[in-house]
């Protein structure tokens, strides 16, 4: 274990790194560790039970009003624009449902579309929070790198599971107010 040290306005301060890689090491291990956490984690989030991500209790006003405004502010942002651009993540895992688009109009269906965007939204949420452990074996420039690459990789994602989620939700209750 080697110690460096970093420079603040408190002085030197240790900054400990568990490993010291060469840089082509460096790069092959964050590449296959972001490959396992990605890969790992969606299957693990695949393998929960449904009622995990069920929606539970009844809609407020409030929550509906604060996903309205959500809604707004990703129609502001052109969602609709880049959305289809990201890749779907059921094309590596077999068994995850499809939501690259609707393929019925039935309410359960809708029920089930929304179930799975959120657990594609904690699945996502879930891939960044290894993002610290890249410190282990990174510089901190590039421990924070790793960081930024979590958010950036995520944050699309989640976007897009959120805003089809709230658009769904609209439709279920529309159908169960024709019920």
């Amino acid at each position: 274990m080697e110690r460096a040290y970093v420079i603040d306005e408190k002085g030197a301060q240790p900054i400990v790194r568990l490993w010291m890689l060469t840089p082509a090491w460096t790069l092959f291990v964050n590449i296959g560790a972001w490959l396992v956490i990605h890969l790992g984690v969606s299957y693990l989030c695949l393998k929960l039970p449904d009622c995990w991500f069920a929606r539970t209790g009844k809609d407020s006003s409030s929550r509906r009003e604060m996903e309205s405004r959500e809604l707004r502010a990703y129609n502001r942002i052109g969602i609709r624009l880049w959305k289809d651009w990201l890749p779907e993540g059921s094309v590596l895992l077999k068994e995850a449902f499809s939501k690259r688009s609707l393929s019925s109009r039935h309410p359960h269906y809708y029920d089930k579309f929304a179930l799975e965007a959120y657990r594609g939204e904690w699945t996502h949420w879930l891939c960044m929070v290894p993002a610290p452990l890249f410190f282990l074996w990174n510089e901190p420039l590039y421990g924070w790198a790793m960081v930024g690459y979590a958010v950036a990789a995520n944050l699309p994602f989640i976007m897009v599971q959120r805003y089809n989620r709230f658009r769904l939700e609209r439709i279920i209750v529309h159908y169960r107010s024709r019920e």
